[in-house]
């Protein structure tokens, strides 16, 4: 049920609004649910043709010689796609905005570098006559030593795996290994933080498993225009990169998107048109492209993996004075989206909010892995993850109830952000007040009070020191804290004024400020 709380910043809203909180319905929703949604492969041509593609065994190897002669000769076979075919066989995602180099090929030549990249094609009359003719092609390989992990991959003498990029990390404007972002000084105000926290998180890939797998089809139409049906989520990033890969002009092609069966950002890699187009301009006949769905799983690019490290300096009043956070983004063989991912966590970095001293390195790096791409907020999703358990895990040290910890370290008005620009328009403060009252989550009068309004001086000063707060730990010997689930005792309320009604006990349990049900996202469970 969505509730507009008008009653909130009253004086700065515009509630002359045409969509939100209106049952508006979806353009394609009757489609959708009488089965008439036309997909790119509800699309009947005649004579069509069908591409399959050969792919590494192998993370990373030498291709010492091929043989395609058989599946040459194969039944209904015709044609074969080599990597001498492709017109321009060095691409990457984002050269279309001039933001890194040429690293993936589209058929691989003397090297492969992990498994199931694309190695040569073959166009035949039916899926099952290019599937057998693949069978047919013998390739030699030389395996070479493979590389699976990020900070394995940035040391001395590590294995290289794209030439492009021989350390294995993406260059930044010609010139950089890494995105960094320094604001104050982190060492000299974990020297003065009376806890000091570092955490480790790991997200592994995480494969879209879109319903439909990527696919197109290429059809050739007059004056040599090629008319393409597709699965694509990014229909004019995909046309651009085709005819980049084709060597064409980009109004030879006409791309029809439609409706796409399930995407999540998995469809914007433009994996299939581009051989697509090129079988079809090599045949003269229509070409399916689709992936099956285990090339999807294997050849689709997954989200990538990350891993974080997340150093904290906390003050006994809450407040965190200190932030530090290392992160590798793993890349896979190929550039793809990653390098724009890592300037997207470079640019959320320290999250929502003010601290004083942030110092961030975040990596883009190469390994033997499928190459990653784009996935529901990629760059901030897993960063995000990894500094709001940070947050829960400060909260436990210092002994402070998690909700009024976040709030006591949001964003204000006016407050410098670490990338030095003003928090204008801040809201967390309000959106976490809201939710304390929907969840039934008791909040101290003075956090019910708060305001993104207020200035942080004001609020942070009135804001009480937690009873039990442990001994300054220095950044020498950072404390480390236990995070089982008999966590340490709650703090002792403050003494009821003379004459009050006692308040009647709260079950809970040790560790908890407060009796509201809750679930903890570092312990992974439901809590009092």
């Amino acid at each position: 049920m969505l509730e507009m709380r008008k009653d909130i910043f009253a004086d700065e809203r515009d509630d002359n609004l045409t969509e939100v909180g209106r049952p508006t319905q979806r353009q394609d929703i009757l489609g959708h649910v009488t089965g008439t949604s036309a997909y790119y492969d509800d699309h009947r041509f005649a004579n069509l043709l069908h591409l399959q593609v050969l792919r590494s065994p192998h993370p990373h190897a030498r291709i010492r010689s091929l043989d395609d002669s058989a599946a040459a000769r194969a039944p209904g076979v015709k044609r074969i796609i080599r990597a001498a075919d492709v017109p321009v066989n060095l691409n990457t995602l984002l050269s279309l905005i001039q933001f890194g180099k040429d690293d993936e090929p589209s058929l691989a030549t003397d090297v492969v570098r992990y498994r199931g990249e694309p190695i040569l094609g073959v166009v035949a009359t039916s899926e099952r006559a290019a599937r057998e003719a693949l069978a047919t092609v013998r390739v030699s390989y030389d395996p070479l030593p493979a590389m699976f992990d990020v900070e394995e991959a940035l040391r001395p003498g590590a294995v290289s795996v794209n030439p492009v990029y021989p350390k294995n990390t993406f260059e930044y404007y010609g010139k950089y290994d890494h995105q960094k972002l320094r604001f104050g000084d982190v060492e000299a105000a974990f020297a003065e933080a009376d806890t000091v926290l570092e955490e480790r998180y790991q997200m592994s890939p995480i494969e879209h498993a879109p319903t439909e797998t990527n696919g197109s089809i290429a059809v050739p139409d007059t004056n040599g225009r090629f008319v393409v049906y597709t699965s694509t989520q990014a229909l004019f990033f995909s046309l651009d990169t085709a005819a980049k890969i084709n060597a064409m002009p980009s109004n030879q092609l006409h791309f029809i998107g439609g409706t796409v069966g399930g995407g999540f950002g998995g469809k914007v890699d433009t994996l299939t048109e581009p051989l697509a187009i090129l079988a079809a301009r090599l045949t003269g006949s229509p070409v399916r492209y689709r992936l099956s769905r285990h090339e999807e799983m294997q050849f689709g690019s997954p989200r990538g993996a990350e891993r974080i490290y997340i150093k904290d300096g906390v003050m006994r009043d809450g407040r965190v004075v200190a932030r530090k956070v290392t992160a590798y983004f793993d890349s896979g063989a190929y550039t793809r989206l990653s390098s724009y991912a890592v300037v997207k966590c470079v640019a959320h970095i320290p999250g929502p909010y003010t601290i004083p001293n942030v110092h961030a390195d975040v990596f883009c790096v190469f390994t033997n892995r499928t190459p990653a791409t784009a996935m529901r907020g990629f760059g901030v999703t897993a960063l995000d993850f990894a500094l709001e358990c940070q947050m829960d895990k400060d909260a436990v040290a210092i002994g402070m109830d998690p909700l009024e910890f976040r709030m006591l370290n949001a964003y204000r008005d006016g407050d410098m952000k670490a990338h030095r620009r003003e928090a204008k328009n801040c809201a967390l403060i309000e959106c976490a007040q809201v939710a304390a009252e929907k969840a039934n989550w008791p909040l101290r009068e003075e956090f019910r009070r708060m305001s993104s309004r207020v200035g942080r001086a004001a609020t942070r000063a009135g804001a009480p020191v937690p009873a039990a707060a442990p001994a300054r730990t220095r950044a020498g010997s950072p404390q480390r804290v236990p995070y089982d689930r008999a966590a340490a005792a709650a703090p002792a309320p403050p003494p009821a004024p003379p004459g009050a009604a006692p308040e009647p006990p709260a079950t809970r349990h040790a560790g908890s400020t407060h009796g509201a049900l809750r679930f903890s996202s570092v312990f992974g469970t439901r809590r009092r």
